[in-house]
């Protein structure tokens, strides 16, 4: 505890100024507009690590507005639009309209609904936000409704430590649904949820409670910080995204249930940026030695039975950035997912090769090593109005793969994109990125290992052998309405487990070759925040998602999944969206 309390003294005796509250990655608008700026060379930011904290936020917003010349009028709205929402961190209170306030320590406001206080000398500021909201998803197949509620406080106390919490309980209630697209109420239940390990879409992950009409789950997050100027530290249960993407990431994606994390952020100076992160993950697999022994009457007897606990699960993980020239950011990273009993020392290490001292740990005993991975982001906004990015992720990798005669390939995923900001016309942004994944990346032959949490994969949603197009048109006519065409061609190829001792003839399959799985989607998706946190929503959308037979495949491998369409559907896409589907979403909601 005084290890603790001196680090802690140490942040506050270096010039500790700002609120290192997150901001939760799901309020887009906020980080588009940030992106938008920064496209635009109105501001500059490492946008490949997220989540931004609200201070950053406010930081770049302030900047913004010193240099208002270089603004369309819309954007001039919303900056003052999202600077009222970030007033805590600029020394001041919001404005609201229907509120309660004395102007300067406090206000209670209903739109937007929030609770705001700040002491005069900015010794304590506190923020409460409620959450509340419905979503309305309907097609062929019935209807689905989507509620939740919660709250979410955060304090800074005397300008030195920063405290946080959120909490959502969320309800999907499938009972609208058809009888004749879901005969029973297991499969009632099923289709009403639409986010579930293995499903290819970027839907946040959950983990459901049983329940009959469809599915309950509550989403927690929360942590403390102490920070300076130059950097971080923190314990957190959040969501993180590592890799420049507007369309899901494929190094750290943010998909998975939030986890806990010990995360450490250094900014020495303007050239230089080291992110790194010690987390507990879900494993979802039973450890056999590790159990508690519950009594329980059988009659008149007492017997004894063991509830088994969950194997442990760990990552380690590191991104160091650099900027050579203003605009152009250089990061590269590792990471390592093991399974020990106990957290390991040598992985608390913030700038390590965990690869190396994982070798170090079990080759002499030549024993199966962790599960270790290497990526790279760069990220370009030289050219007025355009960024230009792209980031791999290396899962495996040996230079005999590179010879031509070696059939074998290396494990990698490559994501490259674009867009376009405010060019050639105001408001407008055009956005195309590519994203592929080769056979395997993702696995492990070790359950406990994979490269998940939750069972959700950490990295691209649509795992290994695969691949994705995302096309997007983006229109902002007034402050605060978001109008975005898009279009997505998601392909998933032939299906491999990871065994052992067949996984060099996995790798050596052709990859990209035969489709099991395929969804085209277009979709028009209108957003528009009335007041600060406060949503109407509405998105249109075409789907087409279907499997392909390949249950009667002759020369499959042995660790070749060869299942029929119907399968292969059932084990990508919720059923609410098999097949070809109009969809409509009607929503409000108060809290993103």
């Amino acid at each position: 505890m005084r290890k603790i309390l001196l680090v802690i003294h140490i942040f506050c005796v270096l010039g500790l100024y700002a609120q290192e509250n997150p901001q939760n990655i799901q309020y887009t608008r906020i980080y588009d507009f940030v992106d938008e700026l920064a496209n635009n060379k109105v501001i500059d930011i490492n946008s490949h690590i997220k989540p931004y904290s609200r201070h950053l936020i406010a930081e770049k917003l302030l900047e913004a507005q010193t240099k208002d010349s270089l603004l369309n009028e819309r954007q001039k709205k919303e900056l003052t639009f999202f600077l009222n929402d970030y007033a805590l961190e600029c020394d001041t209170v919001p404005t609201g309209y229907v509120k309660w306030t004395d102007g300067n320590k406090f206000t209670l406001s209903l739109f937007q609904p929030a609770f705001s206080y700040r002491q005069e000398n900015n010794n304590f500021k506190m923020r409460v936000v409620p959450y509340l909201g419905m979503d309305i998803y309907t097609n062929k197949k019935g209807s689905i409704i989507h509620r939740y509620y919660g709250a979410e406080l955060s304090a800074d106390i005397m300008q030195h430590v920063a405290v946080w919490g959120s909490f959502r309980d969320h309800s999907y209630n499938g009972n609208h649904l058809k009888s004749s697209y879901f005969p029973n109420r297991g499969q009632l239940r099923d289709g009403a949820r639409l986010s579930k390990a293995g499903y290819l879409n970027t839907l946040p992950g959950c983990e459901y409670k049983e329940a009959d009409y469809g599915g309950d789950f509550s989403d927690v997050r929360g942590g403390i910080s102490a920070y300076a100027s130059w950097g971080s530290i923190s314990l957190v249960k959040d969501n993180l995204e590592w890799g420049d993407n507007y369309h899901g990431s494929n190094v750290i994606s943010g998909r998975a249930p939030s986890f806990p994390m010990i995360s450490l952020k250094l900014t020495p100076c303007k050239w230089f940026q080291l992110d790194y992160i010690h987390g507990w993950l879900v494993s979802n697999q039973l450890d056999s030695t590790n159990y508690y022994v519950e009594e329980y009457n059988d009659g008149d007897e007492i017997m004894e039975r063991r509830q088994y606990r969950p194997r442990n699960k760990f990552i380690a993980a590191n991104m160091m950035t650099f900027k050579p020239i203003k605009g152009l950011s250089l990061s590269l990273g590792n990471s390592i997912i093991y399974a020990e009993n106990s957290v390991h020392a040598a992985f608390f290490i913030p700038i390590g090769y965990y690869k190396s001292i994982d070798h170090m740990q079990t080759k002499g005993l030549g024993t199966e090593n962790q599960n270790s991975q290497i990526f790279f982001n760069v990220s370009s906004r030289n050219l007025k109005h355009v960024h230009l990015y792209c980031s791999m992720y290396i899962d495996e990798f040996k230079r005999d793969r590179l010879k031509k005669n070696n059939p074998e390939r290396n494990l990698f995923s490559y994501k490259v994109g674009t867009r376009i900001s405010d060019f050639p016309l105001n408001n407008l942004s055009l956005t195309a990125e590519f994203t592929r994944n080769n056979i395997m990346n993702y696995k492990h032959s070790i359950q406990a290992l994979t490269f998940a949490s939750n069972s959700y994969c950490l990295g691209s949603y649509m795992g290994d052998n695969s691949q994705e197009l995302y096309l997007a048109l983006q229109y902002k006519p007034i402050r605060g309405l978001d109008i975005t065409l898009s279009y997505v061609n998601a392909v998933k190829f032939n299906d491999y487990k990871y065994l052992r001792k067949d996984v060099g003839n996995a790798i050596a399959q052709k990859p990209f070759n035969e489709k099991v799985w395929k969804n085209d989607e277009i979709s028009l998706d209108v957003l528009y925040e009335l007041f600060n946190n406060v949503y109407l929503r509405m998105n249109l959308a075409y789907n087409n998602a279907r499997g392909y037979d390949r249950s009667a495949k002759k020369d499959a491998i042995v660790s070749e999944n060869c299942l029929t369409a119907q399968q292969f559907l059932d084990k990508f896409t919720p059923r609410f969206y098999q097949g070809e589907n109009f969809s409509a979403i009607l929503g409000v909601n108060i809290g993103f």
